[in-house]
């Protein structure tokens, strides 16, 4: 459970350690701050499933994020908002993951539950 540890922590310093994004940068931290959730959430995953790979989730963390914010970066200065699309691609598999994630904690509660009866 590395990535919801890291995920905590991050959000402890956040709320702890408080100081104001620049406006000019704001879409910038939000493609960002999603690009990190879904990494999180989809190491959650493969740590349910037995099958997280420390480097593939920091490569996924990295390659995700400089994706992502160079979309944005492009988006900008065409004059498009291709913020849009890794907010898209993000938000959907966040919540493909949290669904994975759903399922698979309750099946492990479901068989731990059948095996006490």
């Amino acid at each position: 459970m590395i990535p919801i540890l890291g995920m905590v922590i991050g959000i402890l310093i956040g709320i702890f350690l408080p100081f104001d994004i620049p406006e000019g940068i704001t879409v910038y931290v939000a493609v960002g701050i999603l690009a990190g959730l879904d990494t999180v959430f989809g190491g959650a995953v493969a740590d349910m499933q037995k099958r997280f790979d420390i480097r593939v989730f920091i490569t996924g963390f990295i390659g995700n994020l400089l994706l992502a914010l160079l979309l944005t970066f492009i988006g900008e200065k065409l004059g498009l908002s291709l913020y849009l699309v890794p907010m898209f691609a993000f938000g959907v598999r966040l919540f493909e993951n949290f669904a994975i994630l759903r399922r698979l904690f309750f099946s492990k509660f479901m068989k731990k539950d059948v095996r006490k009866k």
